[in-house]
């Protein structure tokens, strides 16, 4: 068995460094931006391993953490960016990112010296790994496992029109686990009531099991920014 992957670790700022990151460095119109998490986290072989606020990733890069990705495009002769593809991707220091323009399509925050663009991608510089995600057991990852067919009839039923049922009803002893949820038709479930499957003339498509741990990346599923486009391969 492959070991499981261990989530990159970040460091512990110094004090002027948290001080740079306070509410006083940045306008307070802007608390907004540097809090939502909308900079996506690579590897060093640049593969999606999560998403950090503004501020974590303004951390990281000062710290030396990480790189920021420089996602350059093509201008063209009137002086318009190609945004249909970048033309290089350069991950960058701190000290380089601090001195590179804010385009007129870029992020920005407004500090008492400049304008500074805001990342859209950062690369941890010295981790490798792929941290593995293990979902726990809810209706919606039950719901996604049997990709939303009744596991029982075979029919594709909606949200609204399904529901858990447990194979093993709780009141035989059925725990709420993976290996026991099925998604199922509601009137299904409620013909099966306190019943086996067999006991209600019913038969389960499948053996039911725990999802596999998937890459992290897949449960990105909302680009922040059209820049994630580039290195989000599902």
């Amino acid at each position: 068995m492959r070991p499981r992957a261990e989530a990159p670790r970040y460091v512990v700022y110094p004090l002027k460094e948290r001080a740079l990151l306070s509410v006083s460095f940045f306008e307070e119109t802007q608390m907004n931006t540097i809090d939502k998490a909308i900079v996506l986290t690579l590897n060093r072989t640049w593969r999606a391993i999560g998403q950090r606020t503004v501020r974590q990733a303004f951390c990281d890069l000062m710290s030396g953490t990480a790189l920021a990705m420089d996602i350059r495009y093509a201008v063209d002769e009137d002086g318009a960016a190609d945004l249909s593809g970048p033309a290089d991707c350069v991950p960058v220091s701190w000290e380089q990112w601090l001195e590179l323009p804010v385009r007129e399509f870029d992020l920005s925050i407004q500090t008492p010296k400049k304008a500074l663009r805001v990342p859209t991608v950062i690369v941890v510089a010295n981790y490798s790994g792929m941290p593995l995600w293990r979902p726990g057991v809810t209706r919606r990852s039950i719901y996604e496992r049997d990709g939303g067919i009744c596991q029982y009839t075979g029919r594709r039923v909606g949200w609204s029109e399904g529901n858990l049922d447990h194979v093993v009803p709780r009141s035989r002893g059925g725990l709420d686990s993976f290996e026991n949820l099925v998604w199922s038709d509601k009137g299904v479930n409620t013909r099966k009531a306190d019943r086996l499957p067999e006991e209600a003339g019913l038969r389960l498509l499948r053996k039911p099991r725990a999802p596999l741990p998937q890459p992290v990346f897949r449960r990105i599923k909302d680009l922040k920014h059209d820049d994630w486009r580039w290195f989000l391969k599902y």
